[in-house]
């Protein structure tokens, strides 16, 4: 679960294994290994990811399906804007 989380996480972003790999300080040949399951990142890699992907570690661990938007340090106002879009977007 954990590979095909950060896999879906990095293309909807529209990184490549490249990308996200500078972006971490790892191989490409790491994030290949991740998402292909024949490694795991380590818990300090497992939070590095979840900051950077902006979801939880129990969300990467497939033990959450909710995806969370971190809003910290937005005012009140912009995060009723996202409330709203969010909301648009799901009567569509």
């Amino acid at each position: 679960m954990l590979g095909v989380r950060i896999q879906e996480l990095r293309i909807a972003l529209g990184w490549s294994q490249v990308v996200l790999a500078k972006r971490l300080g790892v191989a490409k040949q790491t994030v290949s290994n991740w998402e292909n399951g024949n490694i795991q990142p380590s818990i300090e890699m497992l939070v590095r990811l979840s900051k950077l992907f902006g979801v939880t570690t129990d969300y990467l661990l497939g033990l959450d399906d909710v995806k969370h938007l971190n809003m910290e340090g937005l005012s009140d106002t912009v995060i009723a804007h996202l409330h709203l879009l969010i909301e648009d977007f799901r009567t569509k």
